[in-house]
């Protein structure tokens, strides 16, 4: 497969190779040196979706046993926080 640079320095990815890939529009691609001149390397990025998906619950494992939700503790420190300032007016 053989692709041509346009003069806005853009190039058509070949519809096999976006069919194998699964690719999409938007889809970010990284661009790299290759180990010889003439070449380079690319990669297909995750989108923004699959990057938070893959880090939900990534701080369990930081948490002892017996702590409580991290969530529920700032929910209820926003509420006491609430009720103190409802109080002081």
């Amino acid at each position: 497969m053989t692709t041509t640079v346009t003069g806005k320095n853009q190039i058509t990815i070949p519809a096999a190779l976006v069919a194998q890939m699964d690719l999409s529009p938007g889809t970010r691609i990284e661009w790299l040196p290759g180990p010889r001149p003439d070449e380079f390397l690319c990669r297909v990025l995750p989108d923004h979706a699959t990057m938070v998906r893959s880090l939900r619950g990534a701080g369990r494992k930081y948490l002892k046993p017996g702590d409580k939700n991290p969530i529920d503790a700032l929910m209820e420190e926003r509420e006491d926080d609430d009720r103190l300032r409802e109080a002081a007016l």
